[in-house]
């Protein structure tokens, strides 16, 4: 069974295809191709699923709660409400936002920056949308793989961190000496983490943060890993 990890990265993804310890990286070019990719049954990606029409996600406070302490709290971003998929304008984004929403809150700019992602996503998943994509978010996947995980990702001791994680599951070193050209290592491990999230997934034993609500479209609004 071969399960997909993905990972935005640059407009573009970095997708981790896993099948037992072996892990291929791949580099592709849209949401399409993602989708495309061969033999997957579950598909982990990092990147919000279900959206919120006035209101924060259950989820995402639940997710930043359990990494908060764990030196990735401000790794989950308040997932933008649907009205903001309106938009490419960040002003505009941030007045649709207020005006939807209970306080007024608006995007963040680092929140902002996903909203094309988010948008390609949103639109081929589908209506009914397909249940074998999950989102998952790779900070609490390498926590569970081992809670000494704590150090930046972008530091020396953050990604020897996540490397000697990820080791316990998977070829992680053979798969990053293939990796595909210029694919940041940053990005490929994050594809990694959420490779093993879907393989838990397929495994019916993974871990899944929300309340059970979905979004007008009948989209989970849940992180599992």
């Amino acid at each position: 069974m071969a399960v997909l990890g993905v990972d935005g990265w640059r407009g573009a993804w970095v997708g981790a295809l896993m099948n037992g310890r072996t892990v291929t990286l791949l580099a592709l070019p849209d949401v399409a191709a993602v989708l495309a990719v061969p033999g997957v049954d579950v598909i982990g990606i990092d990147m919000p699923i279900g959206l919120p029409e006035n209101a924060a996600r259950r989820c995402d406070d639940e997710a930043r709660l359990r990494l908060r302490g764990l030196g990735a709290g401000s790794s989950v971003f308040p997932t933008p409400v649907r009205a903001v998929l309106a938009t490419d304008d960040y002003a505009e984004a941030r007045a649709l936002s207020r005006a939807s929403t209970t306080p007024p809150r608006a995007p963040s700019a680092q929140a902002f920056q996903l909203v094309k992602a988010i948008r390609s996503l949103d639109e081929a998943l589908g209506d009914p949308p397909l249940d074998h994509v999950h989102e998952v978010h790779p900070e609490l996947a390498f926590r569970t793989l081992d809670p000494r995980v704590r150090d930046p990702k972008v530091t020396a001791r953050g990604m020897a961190q996540r490397l000697a994680a990820l080791r316990r599951v998977m070829d992680v070193d053979d798969a990053l000496l293939s990796a595909p050209l210029r694919v940041p290592a940053i990005d490929a491990l994050d594809a990694c983490a959420a490779a093993w999230s879907a393989r838990r997934l397929a495994d019916g034993v993974a871990e899944t943060v929300g309340d059970g609500a979905v979004d007008r479209l009948g989209r989970p609004m849940r992180i599992s890993w």
